[in-house]
């Protein structure tokens, strides 16, 4: 499952479970490119894990864009093109969260979400699947949820995104399966990440979510890595249009 001579771009890769992601594709020899959006300190934080990528003899570079926006993604892959010459992985991690509840989930949230979540996710493999398609291979991964299973508690939007990327992961694979490129999706467990602080820091809401969880713990960005590198490297050549749990058994309760 290496993955030398790899280019391998993750979207949101500065911190959580993008940068464990990242982290691992480059220990395992690919070149990573880690975009990040250039707001508050998040260039920093991108910097500090370029440098501990390459503290540990991996390779990587910064990009900054804010993948929401079309017209930064664009030149994200024409500088892509222009200095690497083709793409290899495609790892989806960017997203956001808002919560409401339903009756008075506010539409710019809900716009935002969709946008971040939905929108961009489907612009990223767009064109990295032209890119892929003209290079003849291409490995891509979204980040899918639970919530890509079930509905949750004041997260519609949220809900609607992420049941959305698991349809379009099966929908691409249905297309590029046959021309050589794997795109299927990660559904994360409930992980004691940034995004879900409140959850944690809720003594109720942890304890239920804890309940149900067989392995007893959250899951940390680190039970990532290791599907995330098979997904990405040749060993998962006949995986299509899957959407895999990696949730501690949280679905078969």
């Amino acid at each position: 499952m290496r993955l030398e001579n790899k280019i391998a771009l993750v979207t949101g890769g500065g911190q959580g479970i993008g940068k464990e992601i990242a982290k691992t594709l480059a220990l395992n020899g690919a070149f990573v490119l880690i975009n990040y959006i250039d707001l508050g300190n998040n260039q920093e934080i991108a910097q500090m894990t370029k440098n501990e990528i390459e503290s540990l003899g991996g390779k990587c570079e910064i990009l900054p864009a804010n993948v929401a926006s079309y017209d930064e993604t664009l030149e994200m892959f024409k500088t892509i093109k222009n200095e690497y010459g083709r793409l290899d992985i495609l790892i989806n991690n960017a997203g956001i969260q808002r919560r409401h509840k339903c009756e008075e989930f506010p539409l710019s949230d809900w716009e935002a979400v969709l946008q971040v979540n939905l929108n961009t996710v489907f612009m990223l493999c767009q064109l990295a699947g032209n890119v892929m398609l003209k290079q003849g291979h291409g490995k891509i991964i979204n980040l899918a949820s639970m919530l890509s299973f079930f509905g949750g508690y004041t997260v519609p939007a949220y809900a609607a995104s992420k049941g959305a990327v698991a349809q379009l992961t099966k929908a691409l694979a249905n297309e590029w399966a046959n021309k050589n490129i794997n795109v299927n999706a990660i559904a994360p467990g409930y992980m004691n990440t940034e995004m879900n602080v409140n959850l944690v820091n809720d003594t109720n809401r942890n304890q239920e979510i804890l309940n149900r969880i067989p392995a007893g713990r959250w899951g940390t960005p680190n039970d990532m890595k290791g599907l995330a590198i098979f997904l990405s490297s040749s060993a998962s050549n006949y995986i299509n249009g899957a959407i895999i749990p990696v949730d501690g058994g949280y679905l078969s309760r």
